[in-house]
């Protein structure tokens, strides 16, 4: 089902996948308007989008998700929403009163302003952690939509995205202004990777501090599978088209699905190495604590940084949940989103790692020269 002539609004247009979401829109569909909402939408996003703009024409919207009346304006005559923007912390570094007011009220006023500007689809960008893993690290392997779990989620990140998430796949089926009805569903991608990732830069950084030895955080049989952003914003458009379809809308409507591709199986620790290791990086054969020791230190931090709080707020580099993220296996597969949405990955493994140390290999030369600067 094609997207032709239709207005669509990308939130988080400037950010890691929102770009390549309104790259892959131009390049794939024929769209008679792209809005590009932001808080900030630098020029030099617009002018690397004009190889394959054609005849669509990009907007930008600059303002704040929290903003009511500058929601509405950038909805009003569109027909397609991909929420995409939010907060991502999983060192709970930012305050919760800002974290939610991003990821919870502004996805809540995002789909009141779709209601009353009578737009039909709304895609929101979730995430694999608010499914978990639980304090108890139990392991997932190969998961699906329709498995049972136990987790109370601890980070503010993932409460805030799973219950915008929810709020979302509620609001499936509410009636417009005009007697219509909103259409939504929920994307889950894994671990997102690719060009502009900045955790992957932050690894790097800190390997080249380790005198080009990458840290081992992740136990090796901790496997986790990533997901290329090439894929993930393959996965966008084929929910979009998905929606339009009368004979899909409602079967797929008021979702979640679960968004991962063919990248190997792997801890997030072998993920860094197989990816730098063409930049000349090794990394250590163990972890760099035991993980009961690591568990002692980071709950010692977090008791002190509590204490503190009331005077000084200080965030410990590491914190337990974070531990068991690290060292849980937790993989899902993206079999429904295939049978479903005819969602299948657009590039390959090989393809996307090649692109991801190409990338790297250009970053490298500036994050040295960072390092050494400071």
């Amino acid at each position: 089902m094609s997207l032709r002539g239709e207005v669509c609004v990308v939130t988080g247009a400037g950010g890691f996948l929102g770009k390549r979401l309104v790259r892959l829109l131009l390049e794939e569909e024929k769209l008679a308007e792209i809005r590009l909402l932001d808080k900030h939408v630098p020029p030099q996003l617009l002018q690397s989008l004009e190889d394959c703009r054609g005849e669509t024409t990009l907007s930008v919207c600059e303002g704040d998700i929290r903003d009511a009346d500058f929601l509405r304006k950038s909805c009003r005559g569109a027909s397609i929403v991909f929420h995409v923007a939010s907060i991502i912390d999983v060192n709970d570094s930012v305050e919760y009163r800002e974290i939610y007011g991003v990821n919870v009220k502004g996805t809540q006023l995002l789909l009141e302003a779709c209601v009353q500007e009578n737009v039909v689809s709304f895609i929101y960008t979730s995430t694999i952690e608010v499914m978990g893993p639980n304090s108890k690290g139990d392991p997932i392997f190969n998961g699906s939509e329709d498995m049972e779990y136990s987790c109370a989620l601890k980070f503010a990140y993932s409460r805030t995205k799973q219950e915008a998430e929810q709020r979302t796949l509620q609001a499936h089926g509410e009636m417009l202004h005009n007697g219509g009805r909103l259409a939504t569903c929920a994307l889950r991608p894994m671990y997102i990777y690719g060009e502009g990732c900045r955790f992957l830069l932050g690894h790097m950084g800190d390997g080249i501090k380790n005198k080009n030895v990458l840290y081992r955080m992740s136990k090796p049989e901790a496997k986790v599978n990533p997901v290329y952003v090439g894929n993930v914003a393959t996965a966008h458009l084929q929910a979009a088209r998905s929606l339009k379809d009368p004979q899909k809308r409602n079967a797929i409507g008021g979702k979640f699905y679960f968004i991962s591709d063919d990248t190997p199986h792997m801890s997030y620790s072998d993920f860094n190495y197989v990816v730098m290791s063409p930049l000349g990086f090794n990394i250590q054969e163990k972890l760099m604590f035991p993980l009961l020791l690591l568990y002692l230190v980071c709950f010692l931090m977090e008791m002190l940084c509590l204490m503190v709080r009331p005077v000084v707020r200080i965030v410990p580099p590491l914190n337990r949940q974070l531990v068991t993220m690290l060292n849980t296996p937790f993989s899902f597969s993206y079999q429904k989103a295939k049978d479903d949405l005819g969602y299948s990955p657009r590039f390959t493994w090989e393809e996307a790692r090649q692109r991801t140390v190409e990338w790297l290999a250009s970053e490298l030369p500036r994050e040295r020269e960072r390092i050494r600067a400071k």
